[in-house]
C-alpha cells in the first residue's frame, strides 16, 4: 500500500481538487447571505450575487453621470499604471544593482550594507514622509511601491551573481574578457530568469502598497474605490473590488512566469530537476 506523500493525483482529479476550495466557499456564502437577508433585507455585510452584480454593472458597464467615464476601469488603469512603473523601475535597479554589488567586491562593499538596512525598512512607516516629499500626485505613490519592492529585489539578484560558480569566471577572464564583458555575456544571462522569479514574488507587497497609498491619497484608483464605499458598508462594491486585484494579480504572475518559461526555458529544466 502507497504512503499517502507518494500518492500523485491524476490530471483529472488535480482539476477537481484545485476546483473543489472555491466551489465550497461558494456554496458556504450564498447559504450564509441567504440566511442573513432572510432574517433582515438591508443586511449589507454578506450581499447577495444580484447585488454584486448590480453593483458590477453600474461600475463597469455603466457611465459615470459626471465625468462619462466608467469607474471600475478608470480605477483599473490608474492602479495598473502605478503598479507597472513601480515594479519596472525596481526590477531595473534590482537588476543593475544588484549586477554591480554581486560581481564587483568595492561596489559591495560600499552599498551593501546600504542596500540591506534599506530593505529592512518599513514601507508603510516612511508613507507620511513620501507624501510630505513628493505630494500626494503619482510620484509618492510609486515612490512606495520602489521603496517597498527595489532593495529586496537587490538583494535577491545580488545574492544569485555571487552563487555563480567561480569556475565560470575565471575561465572568461583566462579568455581575455572584461569585468564588462563578463557581466554581460556570463553573469546577465544567467541572472535575468531569477529576475522576472524575483518580480513575482514581489507582486504582492507591490499591491500591498499601492492599495495602501490610494487609500490615503488619491482621487481614482483600485485601493481608493475601496476606501471611498467603506464607509457606506458597500460591500457589493468591495467584494468584486477584492476579487478582481486578486484577478489581476494572478494575471500578472501568470505572464511573468509564462514569459520566463519562454525565453529561458533552460533555466526551469534545471529548477525542475529535468
Amino acid at each position: 500500500m502507497k504512503k499517502l506523500m507518494n500518492i500523485t493525483p491524476s490530471k483529472p482529479l488535480s482539476i477537481f481538487l484545485s476546483i473543489l476550495p472555491f466551489v465550497v466557499i461558494f456554496f458556504v456564502y450564498w447559504s450564509a447571505s441567504t440566511e442573513r437577508l432572510a432574517e433582515n433585507p438591508n443586511d449589507k455585510l454578506l450581499p447577495s450575487f444580484s447585488q454584486i452584480y448590480s453593483a458590477v454593472d453600474r461600475l463597469a458597464f455603466t457611465e459615470n453621470k459626471r465625468t462619462g467615464e466608467y469607474l471600475f476601469w478608470q480605477d483599473t488603469s490608474a492602479s495598473l499604471y502605478r503598479i507597472s512603473i513601480g515594479i519596472g523601475i525596481s526590477a531595473l535597479s534590482g537588476l543593475l544593482m544588484g549586477l554591480l554589488t554581486g560581481l564587483i567586491p568595492l561596489a559591495r562593499s560600499g552599498f551593501s550594507p546600504l542596500i540591506t538596512v534599506l530593505s529592512l525598512i518599513p514601507p508603510m512607516a516612511i508613507l507620511p514622509i513620501l507624501f510630505i516629499s513628493f505630494g500626494l500626485g503619482e510620484l509618492a505613490k510609486v515612490m512606495l511601491i520602489i521603496i517597498g519592492t527595489a532593495p529586496v529585489m537587490m538583494r535577491d539578484m545580488q545574492s544569485r551573481v555571487r552563487q555563480l560558480p567561480a569556475e565560470q569566471l575565471i575561465k572568461a577572464q583566462t579568455l581575455g574578457a572584461s569585468t564588462w564583458l563578463v557581466s554581460l555575456r556570463v553573469v546577465l544571462p544567467q541572472i535575468l530568469p531569477r529576475l522576472l522569479a524575483s518580480m513575482r514574488l514581489s507582486l504582492g507587497a507591490a499591491w500591498l502598497f499601492l492599495i495602501a497609498a490610494e487609500a490615503i491619497a488619491a482621487q481614482e484608483g483600485l485601493g481608493y474605490r475601496i476606501f471611498l464605499v467603506r464607509r457606506y458598508m458597500s460591500m457589493d462594491v468591495i467584494f468584486p473590488y477584492v476579487i478582481w486585484i486578486t484577478l489581476l494579480a494572478f494575471l500578472m504572475d501568470y505572464l511573468l512566469r509564462k514569459t520566463s518559461e519562454k525565453a529561458f526555458p533552460w533555466y526551469h529544466s534545471i529548477e525542475s530537476g529535468k
